[in-house]
């Protein structure tokens, strides 16, 4: 977990030294590795990862990483909306088993927002891939993604608490 966390900085310390080959294959094999919820998602991009380096574009398959994570996260989180129960609505019957209908409306609508920032934060994190340097890569993957991620578990935790003290 602490590797997928700190993938970007580990690309931007070790390329110079070992150049994008390794980190392609370093990276292939942790999306594979460390997503077992979504196993088949996580071995078919990492095998697009490593088919991307193989068609001679392995900065980009290497810098792609995080694009990967993002496509994972938003088939998980959608295609919870139409099978099953939402991934949000699971997360919250773990402390709120008894889940009241508008409760399960509100997690429904959380699962959304959580599919448009995966859209969101993966359309950036592909730009940085194609088009930014490899610090400027690091940077928004590295760190600025994270802060995005926290605002979002922050402004979801605020409104949560706000709509349940309006219905108190």
């Amino acid at each position: 977990m602490v590797l997928a966390l700190i993938w970007p900085l580990l690309v931007l310390l070790l390329h110079d030294d070992i150049g994008s080959w390794p980190l392609l294959l370093m990276g292939a094999a942790l999306l594979a590795w460390r997503m077992p919820q979504a196993r088949y998602l996580a071995v078919t991009a990492a095998i697009l990862l490593l088919t991307l380096g193989a068609l001679g574009y392995t900065e980009l398959g290497m810098r792609a990483y995080p694009v990967a994570v993002n496509a994972i996260m938003l088939a998980i989180f959608l295609s919870s909306l139409w099978r099953g129960m939402p991934v949000i609505e699971r997360l919250a019957r773990l402390r709120e088993p008894e889940l009241s209908a508008a409760g399960v409306r509100y997690t429904r609508n959380v699962t959304w927002a959580w599919c448009g920032f995966f859209m969101f934060n993966g359309a950036i994190a592909c730009w940085t891939a194609l088009y930014a340097d490899l610090a400027t890569w690091t940077l928004y993957n590295g760190a600025i993604s994270y802060g995005l991620i926290g605002i979002m578990f922050i402004g979801e935790w605020l409104l949560r608490h706000r709509m349940r003290s309006r219905l108190s």
